[in-house]
């Protein structure tokens, strides 16, 4: 077990893969080459994204090879975790599987004085935190759906819990463009709550690092409105404006001029 961070990966740029439909803007970011200097991925991912650095493993890794208790996902385990050389985070040792470490649980929880830690990403997020990282980018860390009101998984409020922690501590968070993380995939006219009932709703975005808020017409005449593909509003007469990722309403047609908006980068 770790006793004290890795001073290697202070100031490292880290992508945080999960298994939610989020990834997709993973994959999407290295066809758009971006640079990781480390990829961390959660769970299964050790089967899908092949030059991960690290993975976090939370349930016992006998959970996978002596039950059936993780469903679908057993029979992809018991294929890739045998496979794996690098390090694999995980609650306690099995002798099958070489490459599993003891998460740095006592160190961590004392140098954070956090214990709040209830689901595998945000392991993954506080191993971030706890190492001093630069840069932490979030792929499929999706808690809810958009169209499916009647699903969610524990955990949304702990992983942003520990953003807010990361972002303190001067770390950059980025968010995958699908991701209902920290309302990453709602619709700039909504973040703001209240102003997005507004005609030309109060609006706030990051630009050259430091945070902007003015009227969305004005980001709409300077050509760069950030990205978001979800509101508050599942209305009949949505549209998209072309090449964006932002869905828009019959009146900001009147706010738009020549075309949409460029394509966003991923993430």
């Amino acid at each position: 077990m770790l006793k004290k961070p890795i001073k290697e990966l202070k100031g490292k740029h880290i992508a945080i893969v999960a298994m939610g439909n989020s990834q997709l803007d993973f994959h999407l970011s290295l066809v758009h080459s971006e640079k990781y200097d480390e990829v961390w991925v959660i769970n299964a991912m050790i089967g899908v994204v092949k030059d991960a650095h690290r993975a976090f493993i939370m349930d016992p890794i006998s959970r996978f090879l002596d039950t059936d208790d993780a469903a679908d996902m057993t029979e992809m385990m018991r294929e890739w975790l045998p496979k794996i050389n690098y390090p694999i985070y995980s609650c306690e040792l099995d002798d099958r599987i070489p490459a599993v470490e003891e998460y740095p649980i006592e160190p961590l929880i004392k140098d954070t004085a956090c214990a709040y830690i209830n689901n595998t990403v945000a392991y993954a997020i506080a191993f971030a935190y706890w190492n001093r990282v630069g840069t932490v980018s979030m792929f499929g860390t999706d808690f809810t759906y958009k169209h499916n009101a009647y699903f969610a998984e524990m955990g949304r409020a702990c992983c942003e819990f520990w953003l807010a922690k990361c972002m303190e501590q001067d770390i950059e968070v980025s968010i995958a463009v699908r991701s209902n993380l920290l309302d990453a995939n709602v619709d700039l006219k909504d973040k703001l709550y209240g102003y997005h009932r507004l005609a030309d709703p109060t609006v706030s975005y990051v630009k050259d690092g430091k945070m902007n808020v003015c009227k969305y017409s004005e980001v709409v005449k300077q050509n760069v409105v950030p990205f978001g593909i979800v509101g508050r509003n599942d209305l009949p007469d949505e549209t998209w404006i072309e090449r964006g990722n932002v869905p828009t309403l019959p009146q900001d047609k009147k706010l738009i001029e020549g075309g949409g908006p460029p394509e966003p980068k991923v993430p």
